[in-house]
């Protein structure tokens, strides 16, 4: 089949089907994707066909004629007999504006090809019928589902072209063979059979989900531990530490204490500095020797006192930032710990909502 001298005048997407030729009442799927729907204008022989290609074949093959109907079964599907092809054949559309736009052309397509009859009857020139037909695309609609037609109806259409009235009988005939019951039954399954495929995909989905949440619980859980296991460290290094001397007691008596001891020292010092600096009534080098060296044995131990003044109020003080570091750790640890509970409260609660809704 060749369409070089033929241009598409109008394209959408559908789901094709054909009517089983050996029961007359059921439709067959000609694949599980939509295929693009075409119509197509010959100018060299003045006639319309609609053309569907699926892989390497011509799915649809139809030479509109001015005998055809276009029939509206529901929303989304509608059909139409050719007789020259032996067939009937069925579209299943994605949206109701989509078979409305393919009717409508059907209805200008037919009375094209009327207008072109009587002209050809009429011994006219073959010129296009001025209808108004321009070659434009529709964009291609989403997919619908390929498992059939869904709750289509097959109803009776009038046979296209007809060559007498066995035809016509013949082609009503297997249109009205079909049984409503059957159809609207193979409808129900096809629904069925896709509400338990979208029930499966949602099944195997919130299996999953539950999955990564009860990973996400136990890194939760071994979180938690780990924060429990840190924070029974710090309160034991804690409790294990001296206790820190109390401001108002200890650290003040200790420094009270050390600094009377300097100012004892240092009276002491003096006095010995004005014995041996005052008028001597009994000079006497020894003594003075001795004298000196006591007075620089008191200096020394005052320097040494003070030295360990300052060592005292350093430990003081880095103990006391200490404790304050490990209050602070011990306090982020807590705030940390109860972020990761109310986690894991929502978590649970939210496993819980999904074993209950889940069936």
């Amino acid at each position: 089949m060749s369409t070089a001298r033929e241009q598409p005048i109008f394209s959408t997407r559908a789901h094709v089907f054909q009517i089983d030729p050996a029961t007359k009442r059921n439709w067959i799927p000609a694949g599980k994707h939509a295929l693009t729907v075409s119509y197509f204008y010959d100018a060299t022989r003045n006639v319309y066909r609609i053309i569907s290609i699926g892989g390497a074949k011509a799915i649809i093959n139809s030479t509109v004629t001015p005998n055809m109907t276009f029939t509206k079964t529901s929303q989304k599907f509608g059909q139409w007999a050719d007789s020259r092809a032996n067939t009937v054949y069925g579209l299943g559309f994605a949206s109701e504006q989509h078979l409305t736009q393919f009717a409508e052309k059907f209805q200008e397509v037919k009375e094209a090809a009327r207008l072109a009859r009587e002209k050809s009857q009429d011994g006219g020139e073959l010129t296009s019928p001025a209808l108004g037909l321009t070659a434009h695309q529709v964009p291609p609609s989403p997919l619908v589902s390929a498992n059939g037609p869904g709750d289509e109806k097959l109803f009776r259409s009038q046979s296209a072209d007809a060559p007498g009235p066995t035809e016509r009988e013949r082609l009503k005939k297997m249109l009205s063979e079909g049984s409503v019951g059957e159809v609207q039954w193979e409808a129900e399954f096809f629904a069925l059979q896709d509400s338990n495929n979208k029930l499966a995909g949602a099944l195997r989905e919130a299996n999953a989900a539950a999955a990564q949440w009860r990973q996400q619980l136990e890194a939760q859980r071994a979180e938690a531990e780990r924060l429990r296991q840190r924070v029974a460290e710090l309160e034991a290094q804690a409790a294990m530490e001296p206790p820190p001397v109390s401001e108002k007691e200890g650290p003040g008596q200790a420094l009270e204490q050390l600094e009377a001891l300097v100012q004892t020292k240092d009276q002491e010092i003096q006095t010995l500095k004005s014995q041996a600096g005052g008028p001597r009534e009994a000079p006497d080098t020894v003594e003075h020797e001795e004298t000196q060296q006591k007075v620089q044995d008191l200096e020394t131990r005052n320097t040494e006192l003070e030295h360990q003044l300052r060592a005292t109020e350093r430990s003081l003080e880095e103990a006391r930032a200490e404790r304050e570091r490990a209050r602070a750790e011990v306090g982020r640890a807590a705030q940390l710990l109860d972020v990761r509970l109310f986690e894991l409260s929502e978590l649970r609660e939210g496993l819980a909502r999904l074993a209950e809704g889940t069936p």
